[in-house]
């Protein structure tokens, strides 16, 4: 017998954490739809994140990214990857508690630089150093990320299929999740 996912499952953690990537793997295992609260607020917006940011600000980017996320926490269970900054606003860490679990993915500094610095599509890091806003963000959205029910260290001796097992891994510690 198959066992059944029965809550939604947030991915938190900071930009390059992995959580589209192992997002999809962890869905994928436990046959469940992936969804990707970014991808939604894309659509529903007609533009980029970015574009969001340079046109609307910050502060419009993430209302939407609200309304989205409780819309997306309410649908049947699945796994959503949220953005970096989505578990630091607290109507979004109360959607996902009442509604879902939240898992961390707590990856260190110098490997989250390693996979986002060549990329230019990070609004956040478009600063003079790229590095020392990481890094600041990090240190800031930590204390608010530990707050998560669940989290798991990455590694970068991990695969984005060890990383999936060591979540499922994890998920299945978590108190009345699955149906048998």
């Amino acid at each position: 017998m198959k066992e059944q996912l029965k809550k939604t499952i947030a991915f938190i953690g900071m930009m390059g954490a992995g959580k589209t990537a192992v997002g999809r793997v962890v869905a994928s295992k436990l046959n469940v739809p992936f969804l990707d609260a970014d991808t939604e607020i894309e659509k529903a917006a007609n533009m980029s994140i970015q574009e969001i940011f340079t046109r609307d600000g910050e502060d419009f980017f993430r209302e939407r990214e609200a309304q989205v996320i409780l819309r997306l926490m309410k649908g049947s269970p699945s796994i959503l990857s949220t953005g970096g900054g989505a578990f630091i606003q607290e109507a979004n860490r109360q959607a996902i508690s009442s509604l879902g679990v939240s898992l961390w993915l707590d990856v260190e500094i110098d490997l989250l630089w390693s996979r986002v610095k060549n990329k230019d599509t990070r609004p956040l890091l478009k600063s003079p150093n790229p590095f020392e806003t990481l890094k600041m963000l990090h240190l800031e959205r930590q204390p608010i990320y530990k707050k998560a029910d669940l989290s798991v260290k990455a590694s970068s001796h991990y695969t984005v299929e060890d990383m999936a097992q060591k979540v499922i891994n994890s998920l299945r510690s978590f108190p009345n999740l699955f149906e048998e």
